[in-house]
């Protein structure tokens, strides 16, 4: 601003200077009379320069005043703006010692609540070693007063500890098999409802899918003659043609009234057969004396255990089963001179193993597998004469030789119950094996023996207490047991199913399987008079 009004006052000064110079120049070249007129006009020029300087001088100072104005008005906003800051920061300032202050007071309480708490502890640990002794204390008392209650209540009851215990143990047995009673009722109903109608439609498809024999073929042991004059050529001189025979066969031969016919006994049915191939051939030769006898006797043999190799071969290849050993082959092909109940057995093992295929087939399991086990499962029953024990077992220890897989000998050992099965494969042999001996036609029985079987199957059932009567139905593959429903309730009746069940499997002899059936009802009688 300063400087703007010194510019203005040097310019005033400079045109001031200006004019007067050029009043003196005119006043010395010009006359006289041209003095008034310069003086007139250098007054003029200094009023207007006047004049000027003063309008310049009030522009300046505006301008000034406006910069003056702006600045101030720059300053009190920076000024403005640097308070508020600085408000700002003391209040953050200030909360944060606040902050830091409460923070204080919190350490100054915990620290005095740690304190409280330590004295509370150690007094709680006083309070609690008092405690201790005292229990310790109330333990050796009660100690005391059990004995001492024990005493009395074995004087009082007349019964041990021990006999006290197992009393109780008794009840909670009880009770724990009523309660599984249920569970299991419970839960047999459950499957049921499912798997007895899928089981069924499998077991029906399999049985209508295979179509097999009704009457199956069974060995004999009577051979025809041509006339009776060929008995005593047979016989020989002195016997020695039929001790010969006897003797190379191991066979009993029976020559007796009966016309044209000559009985072979003996319990080797292999050898059986033999004897009759061998009977057969000399006399279809005429030429018997007990060298000829030896000689047909061996060539019957080999002609035996060829067939019975190329029928265990047959066997395979119509079931579609390969790999399985010779020997084992072997034996599958000797079951064609065993019966079961005048079922053969080969023709057996053959639709049990189709029937285990089908299942198989149906269930979504291996299928050559299954009728693998359905053809070896009774395997045992070619060597069950020569060795002691139960056919299943035996037919499982020879395939266990002869390399066949775990499920194979499990399969075989589990169909008949000799092991619990573990597996479907076992499942299915145990169903296709039923199947294949139940079935119309399929085993005779002696009238004595059947007659026998259902007795022994009544007296069992009603050996249980609570069973009122039994009814053995089915041509006795079924036994009804009806019980006394005062005295067993629903949960006892299922226990007494499957005790009857284990008691028929200990001390019975059956072919397929049995089914027990416990029947209690309650029935309430009244008269309207």
């Amino acid at each position: 601003m300063s400087t703007y009004i010194m510019i203005s006052i040097i310019l005033v000064l400079v045109a001031g200077g200006a004019g007067y110079a050029v009043g003196n120049i005119l006043r010395k070249r010009l006359s006289d009379s041209l003095v008034a007129n310069a003086e007139v006009t250098a007054a003029k020029v200094v009023e207007d320069a006047k004049r000027e300087a003063e309008v310049i001088t009030k522009e300046a100072a505006v301008q000034a005043k406006d910069e003056v104005y702006q600045a101030k008005a720059e300053f009190e906003r920076e000024t403005k703006e640097k308070r508020r800051d600085l408000q700002a920061l003391e209040k953050r300032l200030q909360q944060k010692e606040e902050n830091l202050d409460k923070k204080a007071d919190v350490l100054d309480q915990r620290d005095a609540d740690f304190l409280k708490r330590e004295q509370s502890m150690g007094q709680r640990e006083q309070g609690l070693t008092v405690k201790q002794q005292e229990l310790v204390q109330k333990e050796e008392n009660l100690d005391v007063l059990v004995a001492e209650q024990r005493a009395r209540l074995e004087q009082i009851s007349g019964m041990t500890s021990a006999e006290a215990k197992k009393v109780l143990m008794d009840a909670m047995e009880d009770e724990a098999k009523l309660d599984a009673a249920k569970r299991i009722k419970l839960m047999e109903e459950e499957a049921k409802e499912t798997a007895d109608k899928k089981s069924k439609e499998i077991l029906a498809l399999a049985m209508q899918r295979y179509a097999g024999e009704y009457v199956a073929e069974r060995s004999v042991s009577v051979v025809a003659l041509p006339s009776d004059e060929m008995k005593g050529r047979i016989i020989g001189r002195e016997g020695r043609n039929i001790r010969a025979l006897e003797a190379a066969t191991g066979i009993d031969l029976i020559i007796d009234d009966t016309p044209e016919a000559v009985i072979l006994s003996g319990f080797n049915p292999v050898r059986r057969e033999v004897a009759k191939l061998s009977l057969q051939k000399l006399i279809a030769d005429g030429r018997i004396h007990p060298g000829r006898i030896e000689e047909v006797v061996a060539k019957a043999e080999e002609e035996i255990e060829q067939a019975m190799k190329e029928a265990g071969d047959q066997a395979a290849f119509d079931l579609g089963v390969h790999g399985i050993h010779p020997e084992i082959l072997k034996l599958i092909g000797r079951l064609k001179y065993r019966t079961s109940y005048s079922q053969n057995v080969y023709q057996h093992s053959l639709e049990v193993a189709f029937l285990c295929g089908i299942m198989a087939a149906e269930l979504g399991i291996n299928v050559k597998q299954a009728k693998r086990a359905g053809l070896l499962h009774d395997l045992g029953k070619a060597v069950d004469h020569e060795i002691e024990g139960s056919h299943a077992v035996i037919g499982a220890e020879i395939a266990k030789k002869y390399g066949e897989s775990p499920k194979i000998v499990h399969a075989i050992m589990a169909h008949h119950e000799d092991e619990k099965p573990a597996s479907v494969l076992a499942i299915l042999v145990q169903a296709a094996d039923a199947l294949s001996g139940a079935r119309p036609g399929a085993r005779r029985e002696m009238m004595e023996t059947y007659v026998k079987r259902l007795d022994d199957l009544e007296r069992i059932a009603t050996s249980f207490d609570g069973v009122t009567n039994s009814f053995a139905i089915q041509a006795g593959r079924e036994i009804r047991v009806m019980v006394a429903s005062e005295q067993v309730s629903d949960e006892r009746a299922l226990f007494l199913a499957k005790d009857i069940a284990k008691k028929i499997e200990n001390e019975m002899t059956y072919p397929g399987q049995i089914k027990v059936n416990v029947i209690r009802e309650t029935r309430a009688t009244e008269y309207a008079r």
